[in-house]
């Protein structure tokens, strides 16, 4: 699927979430000229320039529409399916690969496994970061389809799921 990008447009760049396409741009270089496209992420100001033969290799995609919400909404609320018991620097590898592929459905996995096993046990730190991006990567998606404020989408998302373990003093 080729993604047609032009200027203004809201995009979204897999582990960093929505973006804006700031320019497409023609630079001349020494092996012939390459096309970019220059992309500043919203959340934090970054500016990632990206050739444009490779928009659709990195997973850049356009945001979810506001009907796709309930779907993922649905998505979450539905209990995982855990993997058997592997241990934790595989189901690390596996949800920082989910991750990086951009898709939406992808990051519901991440949040609903990790939110779900948050509710049974205490997370290492690795599996909180992981969740705090994938949580932050729906959030602000969602709020910015839903013309919503990520607080409240954050209070939603939150009700889906049991209240995280007690943590041991």
């Amino acid at each position: 699927m080729e993604l047609e990008l032009k200027v203004g447009d809201l995009i979204v760049y897999p582990a960093h979430g929505v973006g804006r396409v700031e320019s497409i741009e023609d630079e001349k270089k020494p092996d012939g000229g390459h096309h970019f496209v220059k992309i500043r992420i919203l959340d934090n100001g970054m500016q990632i320039m990206i050739p444009s033969r490779n928009v659709t290799e990195v997973g850049l995609r356009p945001l979810i529409s506001k009907n796709d919400v309930s779907g993922l909404y649905k998505q979450l609320k539905t209990p995982p399916i855990f993997a058997e018991a592997s241990n934790w620097n595989r189901r690390h590898r596996h949800y920082l690969d989910k991750l990086k592929t951009g898709a939406i459905s992808d990051v519901c996995d991440v949040l609903r496994e990790l939110m779900t096993m948050r509710g049974e046990k205490e997370l290492s730190f690795g599996e909180r970061k992981l969740l705090d991006t994938a949580r932050s990567l729906l959030i602000k998606e969602v709020a910015m389809v839903t013309s919503r404020e990520e607080a409240g989408v954050s209070e939603e998302l939150d009700s889906f799921f049991p209240p995280p373990k007690a943590t041991s003093a």
